[in-house]
């Protein structure tokens, strides 16, 4: 697979590959936001993700693939300190507001950052028309939070502490995108890197959802198998959505496979409306359109 992988970077069949992989992986990303944001506190719901992340990926990262050597620990280091920072704006934002308001603020903000950062750091050139469709996505994707968040039930100051968190969580999908592309394109086998980074940055908040359990934040126990459940589904959705976009990056330009994924506000706005009972009316409808008409320009372009 590895060799695989490889051989058909900067080719056409790894373009394609890559825009699969970004498409799977929005599917993959909405699903795992609508279950950090379910029944459960989500410091805990996503404490038990990375539980299960960590004993999936220990055996991999131990036993299967070669290890990081030299500078990819320092690389993977830097993984987990963005990760950490982009895990708990998350948490801090679903605890206020909705997700229907939290999840489409973090992913509009984040393509046209993106975009950005891989043309200033990762030096890749995107044409007129790629700007375009990331902004009329990002457009879109951020008057859906504001129709979300006109029709939002709870407090307004509420609702406004959880999208400054939101804003920040999607600058920090710009960096970790930005980061991780440039950190699996350094590391000779690319699946080395999955392996460790799941590993690594699964490793602080199980930690935190200890500490507040036993603090008694956020609520009474939970029941356990119920929790565990949602925590061991959780961890194989977000192989699939992070692993995705990240073998992804690999393959494709950065800010192409970004703004495709971005088209998880869709699949959210579903999800919300279908298992969480949120409203979806005309103007989101549309907006949702907006969403997917960016995303066909980045490509197009």
């Amino acid at each position: 697979m590895t060799q695989w992988l490889i051989s058909i970077e900067g080719t056409p069949e790894g373009a394609r590959i890559a825009v699969i992989l970004a498409l799977v992986s929005a599917f993959a990303h909405a699903i795992f936001g609508a279950l950090q944001k379910g029944r459960h506190d989500p410091w805990v719901t996503r404490g038990s993700i990375d539980i299960w992340i960590v004993v999936f990926s220990a055996p991999v990262a131990l036993f299967v693939v070669p290890w990081p050597q030299g500078f990819e620990w320092l690389v993977i280091l830097g993984a987990l300190t963005i990760h950490f920072a982009y895990k708990l704006t998350m948490a801090l934002a679903y605890e206020r507001a909705a997700f229907t308001v939290v999840y489409p603020v973090v992913r509009g903000t984040g393509p046209l950052a993106t975009l950005a950062f891989a043309a200033v750091f990762l030096s890749e050139r995107y044409g007129a028309l790629q700007w375009l469709g990331v902004a009329i996505l990002s457009a879109s994707i951020l008057a859906l939070a504001g129709l979300n968040l006109r029709g939002g039930a709870a407090g307004r100051a509420n609702l406004r502490v959880g999208l400054a968190w939101a804003f920040a969580g999607g600058i920090l999908v710009a960096v970790y995108t930005t980061y991780d592309a440039w950190g699996i394109r350094l590391t000779p086998d690319p699946f080395t890197f999955l392996a460790w980074f799941f590993l690594i940055t699964a490793m602080d908040f199980p930690i935190l959802m200890a500490v507040r359990l036993w603090r008694g934040i956020g609520g009474p126990l939970p029941v356990l198998w119920p929790l565990l459940l949602r925590g061991m589904i959780g961890a194989l959705v977000a192989f699939v959505s992070f692993g995705g976009v990240m073998l992804g990056t690999r393959l494709g330009k950065v800010g192409e496979v970004a703004a495709l994924r971005e088209t998880s506000t869709v699949f959210a706005a579903i999800i919300g409306w279908a298992v969480l009972g949120e409203k979806v009316g005309y103007a989101r409808a549309a907006l949702m359109l907006g969403v997917a008409g960016g995303a066909v320009l980045v490509q197009a372009g």
